[in-house]
Order: C-alpha cells, then sequence, then structure tokens
C-alpha cells in the first residue's frame, strides 16, 4: 500500500506518458517463465480472496483505523479542474475521509456523496470530528454486486476514485465503471489515481510466493489486493465504459524510507475522465 504515515515520505516527482523503463533484473523477475509457477496463486485461493475481499478490508480498517492513509490536500492542485461549490461530487471508496474532509475544509459549502464496501471504514468516517451530516451523505456500498449505486442517474458533477479500482478484480472493472458512468452527468468528470506499472510493490510482490493472481494483480500478506494499471489497459477500459479521457500520465516518485533509509522508486497513473 502507500500513503502509510508511519513508513515513509514522499518526494514530488514528474509525469510522463511512457513507462518507467525497468531493468534486465526486474523484467525477469516479473516475466521469467521459471518464476511464474512459483509466483502465482492457485485458483481456489484467488476464489476466496475474491469472496472475503470485504472482510479483508474490514480487517485492514479495524487494524489500522484511520492512522495509515495521510490526509490529501492535493486535489485541487493536481486535476487542475474547478471545482466550485454548487457542484455534487460523489467519492467512491472514501476509506476513512483522507481525500473529502481536506476538500470540505477548502469548500466549505460543498457536499459530497460517500462510499465504500468496508463497513468498518464508514463507521470510522461517521466517528470524525469533522463529519458533517449536513454536507455528507455516507453509506456502505459493495460496487461489483448486482445492485445499482443508490444515487439518481445523471446528478452527479464529478467522482472520485483515489486507490479504489486496483483493488477490484479485473474482470469486475469493466461494470464498475459504467456504473459509475450512470450516476455521473453527462460531460461529468471522473478523477483516478491509482497504482502503476513497474511500481515498486509490484516487484515486491513478485519476488515473494504466491502473491501474483493474474497478469499484474497482486494479493497482499493482509488478503488486500492491488493491480498496477498500464495507460494503455486504463484508456480502453474507460473507453469500454463511456469515457474520453481528458488526462492521463504515469506519476514517478521517489519514496524515501526513513527507518530503513532507501529510497525507492514508485508509479502511480493519474487520470481525469469526462463522460461521453
Amino acid at each position: 500500500m502507500t500513503d502509510n504515515n508511519n513508513i515513509s515520505n514522499s518526494i514530488h516527482g514528474s509525469r510522463s506518458n511512457t513507462e518507467r523503463v525497468i531493468t534486465e533484473d526486474e523484467y525477469e523477475c516479473l516475466y521469467a517463465p521459471d518464476k511464474q509457477d512459483r509466483q502465482q496463486v492457485p485458483v481456489f485461493k484467488q476464489n476466496l480472496y475474491d469472496k472475503n475481499a470485504q472482510k479483508h478490508w474490514d480487517q485492514f480498517y479495524k487494524r489500522n483505523t484511520n492512522n495509515f492513509f495521510k490526509d490529501r490536500h492535493w486535489t485541487l492542485r493536481e486535476f487542475n479542474i474547478d471545482l466550485n461549490e454548487k457542484m455534487k461530487l460523489f467519492e467512491i471508496g472514501c476509506g476513512v475521509g483522507n481525500f473529502l474532509f481536506p476538500l470540505l475544509n477548502e469548500l466549505p459549502n460543498l457536499s459530497i456523496y460517500a462510499c465504500d464496501f468496508s463497513s468498518t471504514a464508514i463507521e470510522l468516517l461517521r466517528q470524525n470530528s469533522n463529519y458533517d451530516q449536513q454536507r455528507i451523505q455516507s453509506f456502505v456500498y459493495d460496487l461489483t454486486d448486482e445492485t445499482e449505486i443508490p444515487i439518481e442517474e445523471n446528478s452527479i458533477d464529478i467522482c472520485s476514485m483515489i486507490f479504489v479500482l486496483s483493488a477490484i478484480h479485473p474482470d469486475k472493472m469493466s461494470c464498475v465503471l459504467k456504473k459509475i458512468s450512470k450516476v455521473l452527468k453527462p460531460g461529468g468528470y471522473l478523477l483516478f489515481r491509482d497504482y502503476g506499472l513497474y511500481d515498486h510493490a509490484m516487484f515486491r510482490f513478485a519476488r515473494q510466493r504466491q502473491h501474483k493472481l493474474s497478469e499484474n494483480f497482486y494479493v497482499r500478506q493482509d488478503g488486500t489486493r492491488a493491480y498496477f494499471f498500464s495507460i494503455e489497459y486504463l484508456t480502453n477500459l474507460l473507453n469500454e465504459s463511456q469515457f474520453n479521457t481528458d488526462e492521463l500520465s504515469y506519476v514517478f516518485k521517489e519514496t524515501v524510507n526513513v527507518k530503513e533509509e532507501i529510497c525507492v522508486p514508485r508509479v502511480f497513473i493519474q487520470g481525469k475522465f469526462q463522460k461521453k
């Protein structure tokens, strides 16, 4: 995972439309045929991870409460968007509020819908002293189930997905994005940030036995999962889900592990997509 307050400090990085260049050793780590069997998680275990995804995230929030992720004060700057206070914003995968509370502080009259499929996360969100029932409508919701998002269609100006889609099985991503498209107004925006291809964590998982679920998709020790997106894959996925790409790039950073005194390359992917 990223943004751990207790482990590392991030240095501001650069953006590019091209992938990070990896070494021969890194390529072998990911793609050497003799390593694939050692990396791959058996199918029956993969099915269990998918079935128990909600439980694993509940356990994550029970263990870390609201101490794991840093507050995200960079939304307006990073996405270069005119977010006025009359707009309706829907945060998907809100966690404990690291995205929404700083934004509400910057825009005192903004109202936000917020959902997460972890009931523990929603409970912690509502316990926050900054939680205002007049401005936040929060609810537990699993994006991958068969029900529609309980928000009126074509009513939302902006949706946000910050390190959310990567936790969902790739086979279900298209369906999730089409649901989100339904609640957005025509011309509305989806703000997106997640893990990028060849991020340092991807190699860490690849070097461990039975952490690979499928191509670019891995499971952590705690049972939560992470997909690492390429620009090409994400562009195709959004186009199939009725979105045009307004902005999309890799974000390259170096993260300093203060405790271990090492510097590792992080790769995120950030985009702004407009509903067709």
